[in-house]
Formats: C-alpha cells, sequence, structure tokens
C-alpha cells in the first residue's frame, strides 16, 4: 500500500470514527426547550430540623426551610395533609429568646409564623440546657413550645425513631440575585 492510499485509509477512518458520529448525536438530541418538571412519590414527612443560630434574627430565614417542606407537599400534585408530616424543631441556639414571651413584640412576625406551623403540626422543642443558660424557666416561654432535657438527645433520639435531619445553613447574603443571574 502506497503511502497516498495509507493517508486515505485514515482520513476514511478519522471521518467514521470522529467526524460522522458528531454530526448523526448532534442531529439525534435536538436541544430542548427547556428542564423537565417532574413529581417524585414522596412519603409522608418525618423531619427534625436543627435550629442553631448565632443571631436569634435567623430563625426567620430557617422558618423559610420550614415552608420549603412544608408549602410544595401540600399543594397539587401531592395535596398532602399537614398533619400527615411529622416535623419537629429543635431549638437551642441565640433564637431561643424569640420564643421568650417577654420577647414577643420584638419577634411577632417569627412568633406568628412559628404559632401557625404548631397549629398545622409542627413541634417545637427547647433545649433545657440552653434554656438555663439564658436564665429562662418554662413559665417564660410561648405556650406552643416543649421543654427537651437536652438538644442533642432529643435529635439523636428522633433520628434513631427515622427522622431525617435538616441543618439550615443560614448566610448572609451579599449579592443581589438580580444581579447575579
Amino acid at each position: 500500500m502506497n503511502t497516498r492510499s495509507i493517508a486515505n485509509l485514515i482520513r476514511s477512518i478519522f471521518l467514521l470514527a470522529v467526524v460522522l458520529p458528531a454530526a448523526v448525536l448532534t442531529q439525534a438530541t435536538p436541544e430542548k426547550a427547556g428542564a423537565e418538571v417532574i413529581y417524585p412519590h414522596y412519603a409522608s414527612p418525618k423531619v427534625v430540623y436543627d435550629f442553631y443560630f448565632d443571631q436569634p434574627e435567623k430563625i426567620n430565614a430557617g422558618l423559610y426551610w420550614i415552608r420549603s417542606l412544608i408549602q410544595p407537599l401540600m399543594d397539587d400534585p401531592y395535596n398532602e395533609a399537614p398533619e400527615m408530616m411529622n416535623i419537629v424543631v429543635v431549638i437551642h441556639g441565640t433564637e431561643i429568646v424569640t420564643l421568650a414571651r417577654k420577647n414577643y413584640a420584638k419577634y411577632k412576625d417569627a412568633v406568628d409564623r412559628m404559632r401557625y406551623y404548631h397549629d398545622l403540626g409542627v413541634q417545637f422543642h427547647i433545649c433545657a440546657l440552653a434554656m438555663h443558660d439564658y436564665d429562662y424557666t418554662p413559665a417564660d416561654f410561648q405556650s406552643f413550645v416543649k421543654i427537651v432535657p437536652s438538644a442533642f438527645a432529643d435529635l439523636a433520639g428522633l433520628q434513631q425513631a427515622g427522622y431525617a435531619l435538616i441543618t439550615p445553613r443560614i448566610f448572609s447574603k451579599r449579592v443581589d440575585i438580580q444581579a447575579i443571574r
């Protein structure tokens, strides 16, 4: 076989191995109009949220994590009844002050949202160790909360009972969403 024949053979192999498959793949998979929306099957949730924030005001963002679980499941196509969801929030950081009755005026929006979630069946547990650190007594708190001996014991026990742990990560937004789209 001469040099010209070998070069033509190599060119043919390249066209068959690289160029032709790329062209066929491009034609075979046209660009879709956008992402596909799917609705996976979900069992009724058993979730424990670990609230341990460095600033009391961050509880507002933490409460959105609860809404992000409950609201989509209450809407179509799931239509899940809130009383079928087992949700517990364990509170043991600075956000404990938001549930002190004497601070209601300062944290009214957060407390009212927690009361709303409580009415939907969400339980709010306060760590007794944190309560003592802040010099509170059970009488100092809103009536819809429960005091547990230890946040860590509660978190461990609920996970052993099959609850999924969600620990909200609350960040300070430094860039506007519009600016980074």
